[in-house]
């Protein structure tokens, strides 16, 4: 049998006070006395020390949000430039992939401007959708917010764990963009090669545009035979028809050579179709031979599942995400994603009879037009 710790040259594991008091008790004179103060001593030490590193930690903080609010130094650690320093940016963005990532390395990705990510705006009921959702909160742990411009950036630490800074020199994604205007279209082409990278460094995902509900975890809804796999304006019954209308803010990709090959080909397409908006190019691309070729496995989401403004999910009972499509303006999405969350929140409050009578419905579309859509392509 083993010698006892104690009898080994090492020291028991006592704790300092104890040490201390232990010691002191030997010493006649006093020695209750001083052991009381020894022990007062123990217990009010270490506290300074504990108050210290919380307020070095709140000076920190500070400092971080003084930086954040001055334009200068927006250009050093916290707002790296994705053009200057293109050999760090790869092992930057691995990190916040890695720890967000679920253990297939999966992870959900959506993109935010300054335009949606002030308070009370569009980014703050995507994150409630998840809180409130039923199996999705738990997802969040698994999202990167991708922030296009330093406000962005700045609202997202404030309320997600997960950043990452995008910027590209001498490109300014700030502001409403408005649909079809050059700068909407450069921000929706930057999307797709972005993708591409985060195929190529080996992970699979979910995007979703962050005017997009999350009421259900929706992993269970997507095709295990799917490489790429993408939500509908509207759905006309079969996963595989490519006649189905895709609305690219919503997609699953796996990652594998078929699917790098697309998403270079899908990008590359921007030349052949000038002042187009990725979606309708890839709702043209699709029928290309290519696809064929590279043996890409496309699926095509049931907006059962997956609704939207332009064809909303019928059951609330089934219904994963609701995109609010078919909507042209902010302030527009912004009122029926509130009416779409009020909706949700009262399905929840009912009795499951209820529920299961499909008595609770959207009230939405309202500010949102669906006749909209036969005047301009939906976003």
């Amino acid at each position: 049998m083993g010698k006892p710790f104690a009898a080994s040259g090492r020291h028991s594991p006592r704790s300092p006070v104890a040490g201390i008091a232990g010691a002191v008790s030997s010493w006649k004179p006093g020695g209750r006395c001083l052991t009381i103060l020894l022990l007062l001593a123990g217990v009010v030490f270490p506290s300074v020390l504990l108050y210290c590193a919380v307020d070095h930690r709140h000076y920190s903080y500070r400092r971080l949000r003084s930086d954040l609010n001055d334009p200068a130094s927006l250009s050093g650690p916290h707002w790296p430039s994705f053009a200057a320093a293109p050999d760090t940016v790869e092992p930057r963005l691995d990190k916040i992939l890695k720890e967000a990532s679920m253990d297939d390395k999966t992870v959900i990705l959506t993109t935010l401007n300054s335009a949606w990510a002030g308070p009370n705006s569009v980014v703050d009921l995507f994150i409630e959708s998840f809180r409130i959702g039923i199996g999705t909160r738990m997802l969040l742990d698994h999202m990167v917010i991708i922030a296009l411009d330093p406000k962005a950036y700045e609202r997202c630490i404030l309320v997600h764990t997960h950043c990452y800074a995008f910027s590209i020199e001498g490109v300014d994604f700030s502001g409403e963009k408005h649909f079809m205007s050059d700068g909407y279209l450069d921000m929706m082409w930057r999307r797709v090669d972005f993708l591409r990278t985060i195929l190529e460094m080996g992970y699979n995902f979910i995007f979703t545009d962050v005017d997009i509900m999350w009421f259900r975890n929706p992993l269970s809804k997507f095709y295990s035979d799917g490489d790429f796999q993408i939500a509908c304006d509207h759905f006309f019954g079969n996963v595989t028809d490519l006649g189905n209308r895709a609305n690219g803010g919503f997609n699953y990709v796996k990652s594998n050579n078929r699917t790098i090959e697309f998403y270079k080909y899908w990008y590359s397409s921007r030349e052949r179709f000038p002042g187009q908006h990725d979606q309708d190019v890839f709702n043209t691309i699709k029928y290309d031979p290519f696809i064929t070729e590279i043996r890409l496995t496309m699926r095509f989401l049931s907006t059962a599942f997956f609704g939207g403004l332009c064809e909303p999910s019928k059951d609330l009972n089934e219904v994963c995400t609701m995109h609010a499509n078919c909507c042209i303006g902010l302030e527009s999405k912004l009122h029926d994603l509130r009416v779409m969350l009020e909706d949700w929140k009262k399905f929840l409050s009912v009795s499951e009879n209820v529920k299961r009578s499909n008595l609770v419905s959207w009230r939405v579309p309202q500010n949102c037009s669906i006749a909209a859509l036969f005047r301009t392509p939906s976003f």
